[in-house]
């Protein structure tokens, strides 16, 4: 509010100085109009004067000055324009906007910071883990194989979507968590219901306990919230912050490289314990 106010008393002055010069301006010429018209009515008088005269010695005298007509200006072409504060409010907002965009920079790395002190440790858990899906040893990698493995079968194990949780799971607080998505051509991030459906295809919605962010290449960034929003995606965007507030009902993601918030949906309903969806 402080960086709006100064901006709009920084225009108001810009403009009050722009009005008193062409005030000015507008002054000068009445005052130059003014003494022209007294000149020309001070000749009319004299000539006036001449035309009765019986003094003929008298009228070649004076009429050899006033043969000569004075020097006026030609007023047809003299104008003047209200200023135009268009360039000057353009100017302003300019300013404004990127004092603003440096102001909600600071905020934005302020939040990120601020939620990044309740990050937790996750590892993916392989008895999620649907059969296309090859984790890493230490359960913090995991990328698409393309082919599914024969695997025992186990209840927790998604079978239909492609999909891993993490062995840990939250039912109170907060917590935050980073992915990597670099190089990645398609994901899907987020936090889910630990009684999610892990034997049908899901619709990622609040209703069948999803909160996620996706990114199928050409469709850009998309949340799943009521009704699904489209954010767009930077070119450079390599990790993706979480954060969680269980018992306010809030999923935040972040760009964690540009410090930027993504998104955040709120009024979510966590009736359960949740776990963390990476991509």
């Amino acid at each position: 509010m402080r960086r709006v106010k100064k901006c709009r008393d920084d225009f108001n002055q810009t403009v009050k100085e722009k009005l008193k010069t062409t005030e000015k301006q507008a002054e000068d010429l009445i005052k130059e109009l003014e003494q022209e018209t007294e000149d020309l009515t001070n000749r009319s008088l004299v000539v006036k004067q001449l035309s009765h005269t019986q003094d003929h010695l008298h009228f070649l005298q004076a009429f050899s000055s006033l043969k000569d007509p004075p020097h006026t200006r030609d007023w047809t072409t003299v104008e003047v324009r209200p200023p135009s504060h268009v360039g000057t409010l353009r100017r302003s907002l300019d300013q404004l906007e990127e004092t603003l965009n440096m102001e909600m920079k600071k905020l934005h790395d302020a939040e990120l910071k601020r939620v990044q002190q309740y990050e937790v440790d996750v590892t993916l858990d392989p008895d999620t883990a649907h059969p296309q899906l090859i984790l890493s040893e230490d359960g913090k990698q995991v990328h698409d194989g393309g082919v599914g493995k024969k695997l025992q079968d186990n209840p927790k194990r998604f079978t239909e979507c492609v999909y891993v949780i993490t062995r840990q799971s939250f039912s109170s607080g907060r917590f935050y968590f980073e992915v990597q998505v670099k190089d990645k051509t398609g994901w899907c991030l987020g936090v889910a219901r630990e009684s999610i459906n892990r034997n049908d295809e899901i619709i990622e919605t609040r209703e069948n306990g999803c909160w996620t962010l996706n990114y199928y290449n050409k469709y850009g960034l998309i949340v799943d919230d009521d009704p699904d929003v489209c954010r767009p995606l930077r070119a450079e965007l390599q990790m993706v912050g979480v954060f969680v507030d269980y018992d306010e009902g809030l999923v935040s993601f972040y760009d964690v490289e540009a410090r930027v918030h993504i998104y955040s949906a709120t009024g979510c309903t966590f009736s359960e314990k949740v776990q963390t969806l990476p991509p």
